[in-house]
């Protein structure tokens, strides 16, 4: 098989390929997370794309020798590592990809493939030359801690790597703080705690600084976890290392306690979070039960997108209403939020209102002639819709004196992300950090590193950061949250007509083969979201 550039491992099927040579610079990343422009800015990354028979494509990510290409290999040492002397194969297979969609019909395109990620026979580094250096930006998110311990352990353990830093405060640490050695022995006990041990902050994104800081320090693995934000950044850092020609590898852990980050299959941290969601539901119920028309409204994490809404709401069983930002809703008049609660009182005397935080928002500006402001990473600063929509219920009661209510509003939204990782989570955490350590051994480059449909793959940044996952409200996952509620949809035929045609504009987006509208892949994406065909 033939691939743009230079492939460490070319990937041989039995079937003809034809070459794809786009050449499409990344988004414009510079000004994601506070990014300052950078003469990277104008690097126009080439992806790389092998094409083949019944509309097959791998979009395969950089390596090393696409611009140092008489780089030496070595020998993996886990080939002598007593621990893997019993796995039957444990290095993976250079030609094996993990497809994008799984479900198919028998005359669909076998579509888009993604590098599965793994251990390679040969590495690009010597284990004594490896200078890794960890950052975590952005916000907090249960798993931060294990992704930073099992990083360490798996560089020490797996490759005998000894020389390992942390970066302190996010991307501005690279050039305005010391560096924090790590050790197996110092990062032994820090996933029981939540947080991160290195510290997080928002913006600080200046790309020569940063990279200046690799040179200076020598470093040659960088390790990036953060959300959209933080790998656009990430993207922007590779783009400038490549520049420079620099042998240094520069890999990503997307986080988001959202769930928001596309093509994969879930982020880490969203496990915990919905469990966490539970107590607060769980409280909020007991509070409604116990009073004579009471109400529990719980607020939870969600900016744009409504997954941990949605998923604590099928998992709790006690909601009477989930709202979310992808829903809209309305409040007053036949039909609206109002007269669902009013008329749920008078059935149950009681219920209880999940509200995403991204939720209304267009409602609360409009009532309150709000001003859009963003944060350090360019997010949109959100209106408190728990406290707006507690308030406009209240209101709309004491219109009713023959029908008192109790009220009472839960915000439990930096305590779900502030807990140490459950269980689920943990070991999520551990296969992501050793995916990423064994792509930057094997040489690959500006890549993120995920599962998609349950098996770790390697995925350019331009993959995760051109949009975000959304709940798709069309799809069964929403339906059945409906079915549990017996909430109404809010939306007429005419909003659920438009809502369709966007997700079919959005399917037919993701499944195109990147060279123009004739592709044979129509049909080939996975669905965004929300668990369809589940």
């Amino acid at each position: 098989m033939e691939a743009v550039g230079v492939a460490p491992a070319p990937l041989a099927a039995p079937v003809k390929k034809k070459l794809l040579d786009l050449e499409k610079p990344f988004p414009a990343a510079a000004a994601a997370n506070g990014a300052k422009a950078s003469p990277a800015g104008k690097w126009a990354m080439k992806k790389k794309l092998v094409g083949g028979d019944a509309g097959y494509v791998l979009e395969d990510v950089p390596h090393l020798t696409d611009y140092l290409p008489e780089l030496p290999t070595f020998p993996n040492p886990l080939q002598d590592n007593p621990a893997y002397s019993v796995v039957k194969q444990y290095f993976v297979n250079p030609d094996d990809t993990v497809t994008q969609k799984i479900v198919v019909h028998k005359t669909s395109a076998r579509g888009t493939n993604f590098r599965r990620a793994g251990p390679r026979q040969r590495v690009y580094f010597q284990s004594d030359e490896v200078n890794a250096a960890i950052v975590t930006c952005g916000g907090l998110c249960p798993g931060l801690n294990t992704v930073v311990r099992e990083l360490v352990c798996g560089l020490y353990d797996m490759y005998g790597v000894t020389s390992v830093v942390g970066i302190e405060g996010g991307y501005k640490g690279f050039y305005s703080k010391n560096t924090i050695p790590l050790t197996p022995k110092s990062v032994n006990d820090i996933h029981k705690r939540g947080g991160t041990v290195l510290g997080t902050s928002r913006g600080g994104h200046d790309t020569a600084k940063i990279v200046d800081c690799l040179q200076d320090r020598g470093i040659n693995q960088v390790y990036i976890i953060g959300g959209d934000g933080t790998q656009k950044g990430a993207s922007v850092i590779y783009e400038e290392v490549r520049r420079r020609g620099l042998k240094c590898s520069v890999v990503g852990v997307p986080k988001t306690i959202d769930n928001d980050i596309a093509v994969i299959d879930k982020s880490f941290g969203f496990d915990t979070a919905v469990e966490e969601a539970q107590r607060a539901i769980n409280a909020a119920h007991v509070e409604a039960e116990s009073a004579e028309n009471g109400i529990g409204v719980v607020k939870l994490m969600g900016r744009n997108s409504g997954f941990i809404a949605m998923y604590a709401t099928l998992a709790s069983r006690d909601v009477d209403c989930c709202l979310i930002p992808e829903s809209p809703f309305y409040l007053e008049g036949k039909g609206g939020l109002l007269e669902f609660i009013e008329r749920r009182l008078k059935d149950n005397g009681h219920m209880v209102i999940v509200v995403a935080e991204g939720a209304g928002q267009d409602l609360i500006a409009k009532s309150m002639n709000f001003v859009d402001t963003q944060d350090a990473s360019g997010n949109k600063l959100l209106l408190d819709v728990g406290l707006w929509l507690s308030q406009k219920i209240k209101d709309h009661f004491k219109k009713k004196p023959y029908f008192p209510i109790t009220l009472k509003y839960i915000d439990p939204t930096y305590m779900i992300r502030a807990v140490k990782s459950n269980a689920s989570d943990n070991v999520y955490c551990t296969l992501l950090a050793h995916s990423a350590l064994h792509g930057a051994m094997a040489g690959y480059t500006g890549f993120t590193v995920a599962p998609v449909n349950g098996r770790h793959a390697y995925i350019p940044f331009y993959r995760i950061t051109e949009k975000q996952n959304k709940v798709v409200i069309t799809d069964r996952m929403w339906a059945r949250v409906l079915c549990s509620t017996n909430q109404p949809c809010f939306l007429s035929h005419e909003d659920v007509d438009n809502m369709k045609h966007d997700d079919d504009e959005h399917h037919l987006h993701n499944t195109q083969l990147l060279e123009g509208e004739s592709s044979p892949m129509k049909n080939s994406a996975k669905c965004n979201g929300s668990a369809a065909g589940v």
